[in-house]
């Protein structure tokens, strides 16, 4: 019997492994860009066919074979496991999360343990060729059958590239996103695990340079005021002379960054301009915090806090890069664009319009803390760069004064251990980054604060897996610290002069969609509902103001800067003041949005309009544009350290 040819082996396996990880993770396995897929997956096998039969030694070269294909199921497993529980993908860009990750190791096997069927579905071609070795061919090739596959390689990677045209003028299609955009979940999605990870490794060795399209129409600019009183109010911009600045700028890509700020237009100030002016602020990023924890008898401080002051009925808290990435939006107004993360922990960006540093030139005294380690993600490095240099946490101060040692950690006890840092200034502004609502959510027993309240939980009675009760019990701790907090700063006559302002910094996406479902007042999808959330922003003295434009977490900081009537230069953040008249958008990680007129699914490229909302053609193309610009330019302003370049 004719031995089998390794190539058939190594394209068969391939083929099975992608399609099993699409399987796996994705609602849409089966789309055009699969023919991409597969037309690559041919020359790739080809190759790794010579150099499996490179040597004289057929065992030699069996092993070859092993290594190749066990180090292939390892690294696909490592991939379904990690977009599965964090939400993204191992890539260059996603180094970043290496000490995250680290930090959970012991997390990470329960995780992995949990997909076994899955990371064993994706070995079964490296236990296959095990078992039936003895039928594969792995005798040397002469070195005419080597020319003859290195020939039949090239044709076939130029078939490939000719096939990147199939669909070219889509929006996302393969050709656009192998010749014009840089997005790692699109790319894993359309190209698969193996291409997308030789087109980034190719991109961060050569360098890329994703193109600003300024030639849109912003749908989203909106000129007119949008008040029962019509007033004219000015732009929310400082004096910062881009003509100048273009002149003198030999930097090609630094010149188009300035252009492109100097054709924003910015947000105009508006009704809600200074409602805050001079009262306190105090922050949070709140772990895993999202609207299904907010219940009136769970949670009767959350429910208060997001159901009076500004309620925002449409804020999204879009899932990235896990904490980090959701504590950049928050911070910085901007989107965690691939390869961002690494330089925001250094700590080495200038931030001249960074929150405590823009409350500082206010006359505020700052202050942040966080309830656990304050080298975790590097916080230490990068609180400094946008002004908190007075930061405290567990192993720099806070241990002395709270249990570091539970997991994890109160929120009660650092609420308690800090309020007197500032209570009594003339003005503050403090930033929390909470830990309590942390996974896991095993079980009530299984997470310290989900023990902790276990039988307040209990005594309601609630029908819910004992995942969404972990969850759930876990935020109770968060809520009762806020609660803490009101009444510290009643107590001091600091109440109606203070602003709470709370977001969370992803969905608990340690609990399926269907696990988020039981506890959601509607049924979410996995992409874009699931993160939907609160946005807390509120004062005791303020009548209820309910907001329906679309938000995100990158509009928080505008959104202050403008209540608190603070100088500030709004066309240089991508987010934007939610209050203001410029249309509402949400951007998540695989470049799906949502406006105030409707859903963009990216990877099926469908857009479903809201009830009763018509839009014409080209709405939907140009907000792909529009976002894509924002991503771009958030990924630029951190690399190329552009705030420095101001002179602010």
């Amino acid at each position: 019997m004719k031995k089998i040819n390794v190539f058939f082996i190594y394209l068969i396996s391939f083929i099975f492994m992608e399609f099993l990880f699409k399987f796996l993770l994705y609602d849409h396995i089966f789309r055009l860009s699969n023919i991409n897929l597969i037309l690559f997956l041919i020359p790739f096998s080809l190759i790794l066919s010579i150099i499996t039969n490179l040597s004289k030694s057929s065992k030699a070269n069996y092993i070859i074979m092993l290594v190749i294909l066990g180090l292939m199921a390892v690294w696909f497993s490592a991939e379904y496991v990690v977009r599965d529980y964090f939400g993204c993908y191992v890539s260059w860009s996603s180094l970043s999360l290496a000490g995250q990750v680290g930090e959970f190791a012991s997390k990470g096997v329960v995780e992995t343990l949990r997909r076994i069927p899955g990371i064993i579905g994706l070995f079964i071609p490296f236990i296959l060729t095990i078992i039936f070795h003895k039928k594969l061919n792995f005798h040397q090739f002469k070195w005419q059958k080597t020319v003859i596959i290195l020939v039949i390689t090239i044709l076939s990677y130029g078939i490939y590239l000719l096939g990147l045209n199939i669909g070219k003028n889509e929006s996302y299609s393969p050709y656009v996103l192998y010749h014009n955009i840089n997005d790692v979940n699109l790319n894993m999605e359309n190209f698969g695990v193996i291409n997308s990870f030789l087109i980034d490794t190719k991109r961060v060795i050569l360098g890329f340079e994703q193109r600003i399209d300024t030639d849109i129409d912003n749908p989203l600019n909106d000129d007119s005021d949008k008040s029962d009183t019509p007033k004219e109010y000015s732009y929310n911009v400082l004096n910062i002379n881009f003509d100048n600045l273009i002149q003198n700028e030999s930097n090609n890509t630094i010149k188009n960054m300035h252009e492109y700020f100097k054709n924003d237009l910015g947000t105009k100030q508006n009704e809600y301009t200074g409602i805050f002016k001079d009262k306190n602020l105090i922050l949070f990023m709140a772990e895993s915090f999202n609207e299904i924890a907010v219940s009136p008898e769970l949670t009767p401080t959350l429910y208060k806090l997001t159901t009076s002051g500004f309620v925002f009925d449409n804020f999204y808290s879009p899932t990235i890069l896990s904490t980090i990435g959701g504590e950049f939006q928050e911070l910085t107004g901007l989107f965690p664009a691939d390869g961002v993360l690494s330089k925001w922990k250094s700590g080495k960006n200038s931030f001249p319009q960074g929150i405590a540093t823009i409350f500082q030139k206010e006359n505020y005294q700052t202050y942040a803390y966080h309830d656990n380690s304050y080298t975790f993600q590097q916080r230490n490095y990068y609180l400094p760069s946008i002004g908190f240099n007075n930061f405290k946490a567990c192993n720099n101060g806070l241990e002395k004064l709270i249990n570091c040692n539970a997991w994890p950690e109160s929120d009660i006890e650092m609420i308690n251990a800090t309020v007197d840092d500032y209570i009594n200034d003339d003005k503050f502004m403090a930033f929390y980054a909470t830990v309590s609502g942390h996974n896991p959510y095993d079980s009530l027993d299984t997470n310290q604060m989900a023990k902790k309240h276990k039988d307040e939980y209990l005594a309601f009675n609630l029908p819910y897996s004992k995942r969404v009760a972990a969850y759930l019990a876990a935020q109770m701790e968060l809520d009762q610290a806020l609660k803490l907090l009101i009444e510290k700063l009643d107590a001091a006559g600091k109440l109606e002069n203070t602003v709470i302002a709370l977001v969370g910094d992803h969905y608990p996406y340690e609990l399926t969609t269907a696990e988020v479902n039981e506890a959601s007042s509607y049924k979410k999808d996995g992409v874009v509902e699931i993160n939907h959330s609160n946005f807390i922003f509120w004062n005791s003295e303020m009548d209820t103001v309910k907001i329906s434009k679309v938000g995100s977490q990158i509009d928080v900081i505008p959104t202050i800067y403008n209540a608190f009537g603070i100088p500030y230069d709004s066309r240089l953040f991508i987010g934007k003041d939610i209050l203001s008249t410029e249309g509402g958008l949400a951007i998540f990680g695989n470049k799906s949005w949502v406006t105030d007129k409707g859903t963009y699914f990216a990877s099926s490229s469908k857009f479903v309009p809201k009830n009763g909302v018509t839009v014409d053609d080209d709405y939907v193309k140009q907000m792909i544009k529009v976002v894509d610009n924002k991503v771009e330019m958030s990924r630029k302003i951190i690399v190329n350290n552009y705030y420095s370049k101001l002179g602010l």
